[in-house]
């Protein structure tokens, strides 16, 4: 079976249940943007990072597939909710773990930090705001429909680890962390 079914060539998508909608209905607008989010999360585990950041990426790649599954079934009379396999708090609780796990080990901020400094942090900063966009992408979805509150409490947070694996990278790797300089302190360097 080839990939290409030519049944989108029309801007239109099956749903799980075979109902079409556009391709830029806010539910595929949500989808879109966690997979784009999994992309970079591949790219990023492509990037010198340490084997333990690796494997966090890679359970969340996993967590991200599955939350996808249960954006793409539509809470609604049309189908059988009991069908729909629920996006599974566990994968919430591994974030606050690492969370917990990786910011202990972090020295205390002293400014606003900007995205950048290694590689992989650089990367990760992108997934962060990636993270964010997929929340903002499944709020919008959740004014139209019932939404398991796990699933907006797991992006929030998902999106709060990259900046912690973020900085976690920059401090093994022994790189600065890129500062914020305000406005005045900038002005008064020209």
């Amino acid at each position: 079976m080839s990939i290409a079914t030519r049944s989108g060539d029309d801007g239109n998508t099956r749903l799980f249940g075979g109902r079409r909608v556009a391709k830029d209905e806010p539910r595929v607008e949500a989808l879109g943007t966690i997979d784009e989010l999994n992309a970079y999360l591949g790219l990023t585990r492509a990037s010198p990072i340490p084997v333990a950041i690796d494997h966090m990426l890679q359970r969340i790649q996993s967590d991200l597939f599955d939350l996808g599954n249960d954006l793409v079934n539509p809470r609604d009379d049309t189908v059988d909710e009991k069908s729909v396999t629920p996006f599974s708090p566990t994968a919430l609780d591994a974030v606050d773990a690492w969370l917990v796990q990786l910011e202990d080990g972090l020295p205390p901020m002293t400014s606003h930090l900007l995205p950048g400094g290694h590689h992989g942090a650089s990367l990760l900063g992108v997934c962060r705001a990636l993270a964010r966009r997929a929340e903002r992408r499944v709020v919008s979805l959740a004014l139209h429909e019932r939404m398991p509150g796990v699933i907006l409490r797991y992006l929030n947070r998902l999106s709060d680890l990259f900046f912690v694996m973020a900085r976690h990278v920059n401090t093994n790797a022994g790189m600065p962390e890129p500062e914020w300089e305000p406005r005045e302190v900038r002005e008064a360097e020209d």
